[in-house]
C-alpha cells in the first residue's frame, strides 16, 4: 500500500490548511453570532458568503468530486487528507462547497443525471448558486433498511406522482434549498432491491410540505432537518434519476466516497478536540500543577493520539482500495471506517469535554456540539449496527467453505 501524496494533493494540503488558519477558524464565532442575530436561523450568514468566495477565488472549490469534467478530479486518497482538514471546523467543508448533502446529490447527477438534469442542477449546485436535500429516511419505518421504505413514486403518463413523509431531510430548510433527491418505491412488486427509485423534485413544487424543523440534541442545524410531507407531488418523467427500480443501486453508489468523507472529516474533529484538551491540560490548574500533571489525563491524551492514528490508517486504506479495486471490492473497509470514525471521534471529543468540565458541556468551545454530532452521525448514513453486519458477514464468508 503506498500512502504517499502526489505533489498536486500536498499542494493543496497546505494551501487548505493556512486558509482554515486564517479564515476559516477565526470566523467561527462571527458565523455564529450572524445566525444568532439572524430573523431566520437557516438563512446563509454574510461571513459565509465571503469565506466561499475567497475560496473559490483561491481554487479551493469542489474538491471532493472526482470527475475531472465537473469537479477537481482528486483520487479517494488524494482528497482524504482536505476533508480531515475541511473537518476541523464544523463550517469549514461548506466553505469550499464540499458540504453534505449537496457532495452526494451532486456525485449522483454527475454519475447518473441526465445531460439536462446536469445543466439544470449539477451546474448551479456546483456555482454554491442552490442548495439541495436528500429526502430517504421516514418518520414510521426503520429506513437504514431500503425495503422498508413506504414512500410511493407512481407513474402517470409524463409525469410520476409522489406520496409519503420523509424526516431528517437535512438541507431543506436552507432558503437556497432548490432540489430534492427523492427515494421511494417505483414498483412495489419488483424483486426487493428493484422497487426504488430516485426522482428530482423542485422545492417548490405543490405538495412539499415541510411540517417541522427537527432539532439534533436540542441543536438547530442552520441547514435544517425537515419533516417533510408529499402529497400528491406531481413532477415530469423526465425528472427520474437513472431508471426505474435502479434507486437502491444508486443509493449504494452515492454512499461510498460519502462514508469516506464522514471518516476523514471525523478524524478532524478528533484533532480538534485533542488539541483542546492538550491546550486544556497545560493551562488549567488543579491539586497543585496542570491537569497535564495528572496521569489520567496523560492516558487521555496518549489513547486519543493512538487512536486517531489508527483510525487515519484505516480510512487511507480503504480510500486506497477504492481507487485501485473499486468501490464494491472496499465494501469492508468502508463499512468499518464508518463505524470506527465515529467511535474514535466521540470518544476523543468525550475526553476533551471531560477536561473541560462545565466549559465542555456549554456554548464557550466547540465540545458540546462536536460531542451532539459525532453521536448523531452513528445513527445517519447508516446505523453502527448495519454496518457491523456488513463486516462480519465478509469476515464469516472467508470461513464458510472452511467449516464442514
Amino acid at each position: 500500500m503506498d500512502f504517499a501524496y502526489s505533489a498536486r494533493a500536498a499542494g493543496l494540503q497546505e494551501r487548505l490548511r493556512s486558509f482554515m488558519d486564517e479564515h476559516v477558524l477565526p470566523a467561527e464565532p462571527v458565523y455564529d453570532r450572524q445566525i444568532a442575530e439572524s430573523a431566520n436561523p437557516h438563512a446563509l450568514p454574510p461571513v459565509m458568503a465571503e469565506l466561499k468566495e475567497k475560496a473559490r477565488a483561491d481554487g479551493l472549490w469542489n474538491l471532493f468530486l472526482a470527475h475531472g469534467d465537473w469537479g477537481a478530479g482528486l483520487t479517494n486518497l488524494e482528497y482524504a487528507p482536505l476533508a480531515e482538514l475541511m473537518g476541523r471546523s464544523i463550517i469549514g467543508n461548506e466553505v469550499f462547497n464540499c458540504s453534505a448533502p449537496d457532495t452526494g446529490n451532486m456525485e449522483l447527477l454527475a454519475l447518473y443525471g441526465t445531460g439536462e438534469q446536469r445543466e439544470r442542477w449539477l451546474r448551479p449546485l456546483l456555482d454554491a448558486r442552490i442548495r439541495s436535500c436528500f429526502a430517504m429516511t421516514e418518520p414510521d419505518v426503520a429506513s437504514s433498511d431500503a425495503r422498508n421504505i413506504r414512500t410511493r413514486i407512481t407513474r402517470d403518463g409524463d409525469h410520476y406522482v409522489v406520496n409519503g413523509r420523509k424526516w431528517y431531510t437535512s438541507g431543506i430548510l436552507d432558503p437556497d434549498c432548490e432540489l430534492i433527491i427523492l427515494m421511494g418505491v417505483s414498483d412495489p412488486a419488483a424483486p426487493a432491491y428493484r422497487q426504488q427509485s430516485m426522482i428530482l423534485v423542485p422545492r417548490h413544487t405543490p405538495g412539499v410540505t415541510v411540517l417541522r424543523d427537527l432539532p439534533m440534541f436540542g441543536y438547530t442545524d442552520r441547514l435544517g432537518h425537515g419533516d417533510v410531507l408529499f402529497d400528491n407531488v406531481r413532477v415530469p418523467a423526465a425528472n427520474l434519476l437513472g431508471g426505474e427500480g435502479e434507486g437502491f443501486a444508486l443509493a449504494q453508489g452515492r454512499l461510498g466516497p460519502g462514508r469516506m468523507h464522514y471518516a476523514m472529516r471525523a478524524v478532524g474533529f478528533a484533532e480538534r478536540a485533542l488539541g483542546l484538551m492538550c491546550e486544556r491540560a497545560l493551562s488549567r490548574v488543579a491539586f497543585g500543577g496542570p491537569l497535564a500533571d495528572q496521569g489520567v489525563v496523560r492516558e487521555w491524551i496518549a489513547r486519543s493520539r493512538i487512536e486517531i492514528e489508527q483510525l487515519r490508517l484505516l480510512v487511507l486504506k480503504a480510500a486506497w482500495l477504492m481507487d485501485t479495486v473499486g468501490n464494491a471490492a472496499a465494501r469492508m473497509e468502508v463499512a468499518a471506517i464508518k463505524v470506527a470514525a465515529l467511535d474514535v471521534a466521540h470518544r476523543v471529543v468525550d475526553r476533551a469535554v471531560q477536561a473541560h468540565g462545565a466549559a465542555g458541556v456549554s456554548d464557550d468551545t466547540v465540545l458540546a456540539r462536536l460531542f451532539s454530532i459525532t453521536r448523531a452521525l452513528r445513527i445517519a448514513d447508516g446505523p453502527d449496527e448495519v454496518h457491523l453486519r456488513t463486516v462480519a458477514r465478509q469476515e464469516l464468508a472467508k470461513y464458510k467453505e472452511k467449516t464442514p
